[in-house]
């Protein structure tokens, strides 16, 4: 799972001396960092395993890969677990393509909201004003963000 969230981010996770743990939850397939989820495996909809980033992940590591901003009115929705609507994007990563696995942040602070997959490419997400963008599977306050170890 490191290796393909390494390949998939582009990054260095850097994990030297954290303790590391891997964990069944649910439908998920964790990676656990000193005690707190900072990596999830989840299917796409090929029933794929695709490794990213949990919203706790993401604020340690930040990514510059597949991520959308939304903003300030779209937040309120995403804490409550609804799905991403286009008509808050307001900047996407060039490259999202429909059917990615994609991290949502705010437009002001860009800090991580909710994760989930993309249902538009990033050019349709920005300029359309209606419809599904993406469809959520994780977001700030759910139960995988509140998750204790």
């Amino acid at each position: 799972m490191l290796s393909a969230l390494e390949k998939n981010l582009g990054v260095d996770l850097n994990l030297d001396g954290a303790f590391l743990e891997m964990a069944e939850y649910g439908p998920w397939t964790l990676m656990i960092v000193d005690k707190e989820p900072h990596a999830v495996e989840v299917l796409d909809d090929e029933d794929n395993k695709v490794a990213a980033l949990t919203l706790r992940g993401l604020l340690t590591n930040n990514s510059e890969r597949s991520w959308l901003e939304v903003d300030r009115g779209a937040i309120p929705f995403l804490m409550n677990g609804a799905d991403c609507m286009a008509a808050g994007i307001h900047a996407a990563d060039d490259a999202v393509k429909s059917g990615d696995l994609v991290w949502i942040r705010d437009q002001e602070h860009k800090r991580p909201l909710a994760l989930g997959w993309a249902c538009m490419d990033a050019e349709e997400m920005i300029s359309a004003t209606k419809g599904k963008a993406v469809r959520t599977l994780h977001w700030v306050g759910d139960e995988l963000w509140s998750m204790e170890f």
